[in-house]
């Protein structure tokens, strides 16, 4: 059985909390053995899931906060702060002539024959946006001072309203903050206690609107998303921790404690980018190239095209949109993210009948409270999980390893008042209504995804996690017509795993604006060593460090650019050229052509700087004897649209090698996976699931009769 023993030495844990449970991963740094846990998160206080999980991994491991290294944690709180409008009462202070940009945008309409259609609205009321007099050119030079009087004027307005935030965002900004600094002084002073946010701190790149959205998000959610980091770090440390918690930040990398106080808009995709972490991992290791990875918890599922270990980034997405899935209808963000899709589709998607009399899963959650109706919590509304427990998929009494028993009888009762009743199905049919949905859902919006990126489905492996993940993995792969579907070990806690996984990392980015073919290069060089030892300040402990460097290259007049990685130090010689040719290629391979008439823009230099850390060591020991089921049960099986006997497995006693033909079931503590007609599974070197999914059948074909023994020698 896989080895999830963890001897004493020194630890490292990953921690990430879900909008319905919170995941724990813990690694030996000795011998990278792996320990997991999971509970349920606590919405209102969610550090107290954090202690109810260290405590129970204490219990077997007594001597485990004293002895651990350090702790990453991935959070989705400060997300939740602004979807739920639970910021502080923030003021702007702008460059005259700019207090509206919030509302002005760039004027681009999400929906365009919407009469009613409707934004988000600003988290800076217009009372509280002030414009002052001062400019800042684009070159950098500064043409006006700021007006002090008129800062200590907006001052007093926002003492009389009560602010308890201020962003401060001038005209350009990133090439000279100058303006920025002083007019920090001078609120300073005016207002002790009040949280600022600089724009040349924040994010030091042009985009007006693009900057002062996010520099106004990270005042909005500093001061509660502070308290929190502050309060699990205390929390911790009287539970006998004693060294770094660091946090994940949405492109993958970490900050400290102090760090992620300062730049709080910085964690706002922490989770995600974690399971982009687990499942590159995870790709490296078994040596996939090219996969799509699949993260489906109890609020949301998530979708990432993975090349050679790696995601794509992008540097634009939005929160807190008025429709979840139209872009353009949220608060724009420019940070560095994982270039991923969400979608509203988890264990505890609500199941519904719209007003066209049309069955509707999702976008609105049952989450952990009151969760799913067959958690017994007093939810009353059908979901996924509940269709899922419903079909045989789930085990009711071996949900989390039995701790958590399920109410199937609850289930069936939501199904049938919410669901059966309406549409005039019997409740199975129901049920599998609710799983065939948010399968076609999910594939819907993957087909769009993946075409969009110029990938072909049928080339990409699913790689699953997430606690629903597993169920639903396979008969997603078929509906994409992907033939290849992996379900790592501890699939159902991958984004803690990934936390473990990932190299503890900061990005730093200073603004350019020059021609490649005119570029100072000394200059280049001299913006690079500066951001570099802003980065080594905000990440401590740099033993065996690497530096990376990026530039942000784009034509002349064009306004989004593709990141191109170049040497360090720069080698004058070939640099111009090397990168040139590195920009076409890439430009040619993702629009098909190039532009051989326009110049090349410089736009942006980055670096990321990199401390390696030892990853969890995967293995499992072969052994002589297949694993036999454990158990038959009924499980409706999609190919055949009816209710078979299938063989269930637990995968902890599955050996190296062992093949299994479906229909079949696989549980583990934190997850199932459901295994459909004539799919073939192979246990491979690391414990990981690899699933040959064969293409839909027709109903009665290919299937194995009742109890039909599926382990192959």
């Amino acid at each position: 059985m896989l080895d999830a023993r963890v001897a004493s030495g020194k630890y490292r844990i990953g921690i990430d909390i879900g909008g319905t449970f919170t995941d724990f991963t813990v690694t030996d740094q000795s011998s990278g053995r792996i320990r997991i846990e999971k509970t349920l998160t606590t919405p209102e206080r969610p550090d107290l899931a954090v202690y109810a999980g260290l405590k129970r991994l204490a219990e077997a491991l007594p001597d485990l906060l004293p002895t651990t290294n350090d702790i990453i944690h991935a959070t989705t709180l400060v997300t939740n702060v602004i979807l739920e409008g639970k910021g502080s009462r923030t003021g702007l202070i702008t460059t005259k002539g700019f207090r509206d940009i919030l509302e002005i945008g760039r004027e681009v309409r999400y929906t365009v024959f919407d009469m009613f259609i409707r934004f988000p609205p600003p988290l800076v009321p217009r009372r509280l946006r002030v414009g002052i007099s001062e400019r800042t050119l684009s070159d950098g030079s500064v043409t006006e001072a700021v007006n002090e009087q008129e800062l200590k004027e907006a001052a007093a307005l926002f003492r009389r309203e009560g602010v308890e935030a201020v962003a401060i965002c001038f005209l350009h900004s990133y090439r000279n903050p100058a303006n920025e600094k002083r007019a920090a002084e001078i609120l300073a002073a005016e207002l002790p206690g009040v949280d600022l946010s600089l724009s040349h701190e924040v994010l030091p790149e042009p985009k007006e609107f693009e900057r002062t959205s996010t520099t106004v998000i990270d005042a909005y959610v500093k001061r509660t998303a502070s308290a929190y980091i502050e309060r699990l770090d205390e929390g911790l440390k009287k539970r006998g921790f004693a060294r770094s918690l660091f946090l994940m930040l949405s492109n993958g990398g970490t900050a400290t404690v102090d760090t992620a106080k300062r730049f709080p808009v910085q964690i706002l995709e922490s989770g995600p980018a974690a399971g982009v972490e687990a499942v590159g991992f995870f790709g490296r290791l078994i040596g996939l190239d090219t996969m799509l990875a699949f993260d489906m918890g109890g609020t949301t599922a998530k979708l990432c095209i993975i090349e050679n270990g790696h995601a794509a980034r992008t540097r634009s997405f939005e929160v807190g949109r008025v429709h979840r899935f139209k872009a353009g209808s949220g608060y724009p963000v420019s940070l560095p993210v994982y270039d991923l899709l969400e979608i509203g589709a988890g264990g505890g998607s609500i199941a519904r009948v719209n007003d066209l009399d049309l069955l509707q899963v999702g976008p609105n959650s049952a989450a952990s409270d009151p969760g799913p109706a067959c958690y017994g919590l007093g939810g009353k509304d059908p979901t996924v999980t509940d269709a899922d427990l419903v079909l045989g998929y789930l085990n009711p009494d071996y949900f989390l390893g039995g701790e958590m028993p399920l109410d199937r009888a609850a289930a069936e009762r939501a199904i049938k008042t919410k669901i059966a009743v309406p549409t005039g199905l019997d409740i199975a049919a129901a049920a599998a209504g609710i799983f065939g949905l948010v399968s076609e859902t999910m594939a819907a919006a993957a087909r769009i995804y993946v075409t969009d990126k110029g990938k072909s489905s049928g080339d990409l492996a699913l790689v699953a996690s997430g606690g629903a993940g597993p169920v639903h993995a396979v008969e997603l792969a078929r509906k994409l017509g992907i033939g290849r579907v992996v379900i790592p070990p501890f699939s159902g806690v991958m984004s803690s795993l990934g936390l473990l996984a990932a190299p503890m990392a900061i990005e730093r980015s200073r603004t350019v604006g020059a021609l490649l073919a005119t570029v100072d290069l000394e200059a280049l060089e001299a913006i690079f060593e500066e951001i570099e030892r802003d980065a080594a300040a905000l990440l401590p402990e740099l033993s065996e460090a690497q530096y990376m460097r990026f530039l942000d290259l784009r034509y002349a007049g064009q306004d989004y650019s593709l990141e191109i990685p170049i040497e360090r130090p720069i080698q004058a010689e070939t640099a111009v050229a090397a990168w040139s040719a590195a920009f076409l290629e890439l430009y040619a391979t993702l629009y098909g052509k190039v532009d051989e008439e326009n110049s090349i823009e410089v736009a942006t230099a980055r670096i990321q700087l990199q401390r390696r850390v030892r990853a969890p060591a995967i293995s499992r020991p072969a052994a002589m004897t297949d694993a036999a089921p454990k158990a038959f049960r009924d499980i409706y099986v999609v190919g055949s649209a009816a209710f078979r006997r299938a063989p269930v497995f637990e995968r902890s006693s599955l050996q190296v090698g062992q093949i299994l033909v479906g229909p079949a079931v696989i549980e583990e503590r934190e997850s199932t996976t459901i295994i459909g007609i004539g799919d073939r599974v192979v246990v491979d070197a690391y414990g990981c699931l690899d699933v040959e999914v064969r293409p839909g059948l027709p109903a009665g074909k290919g299937a194995l009769g009742p109890e039909a023994t599926v382990v192959e020698n």
